[in-house]
């Protein structure tokens, strides 16, 4: 994988644990850095030398929502063109909709299964943290 961490934003330690897992078992050594809400990972992002890879964004999060996190992603130039990816339980198409008006490159449903999380993570590490031209962000 390229160099570079990724930023998980996730409120649900089980989902934390499930996707470090999910990671180790699929071979991203990205290091995955964790926001419990959506202020403390805007608070990342402004303090970080470095931005991330890209950013795993639940929508459903104490404090500030996902969609608030993204509008504000997408407000600010320093994290304009970050990869945002939203990585969610919601099943709601207004969800699906919004996420993408908003700026969202991507928005994977987390499956229910442990290996189909799995496998969804492996070709998401692929496309995102291999594959893919991300453009230069500061």
């Amino acid at each position: 994988m390229k160099n570079g961490y990724v930023l998980l934003v996730e409120d649900n330690p089980h989902d934390v644990k499930l996707t470090e897992r999910a990671f180790r078992l699929s071979h991203i050594l990205n290091e995955l850095k964790v926001a419990k809400d959506g202020v403390e990972a805007l608070e990342l992002l402004e303090k970080e030398e470095h931005l991330p890879q890209i950013v795993l964004l639940d929508l459903k999060l104490p404090r500030l929502d996902g969609l608030e996190v993204l509008r504000k992603i997408r407000g600010q130039e320093r994290t304009r063109l970050l990869p945002v990816i939203i990585l969610t339980s919601s099943r709601e198409e207004q969800d699906l909709i919004e996420s993408y008006r908003l700026g969202a490159n991507s928005y994977i449903r987390k499956p229910v299964d442990f290996d189909k999380f799995v496998d969804a993570v492996r070709e998401m590490g692929l496309y995102w943290l291999v594959l893919n031209e991300a453009p230069p962000v500061a």
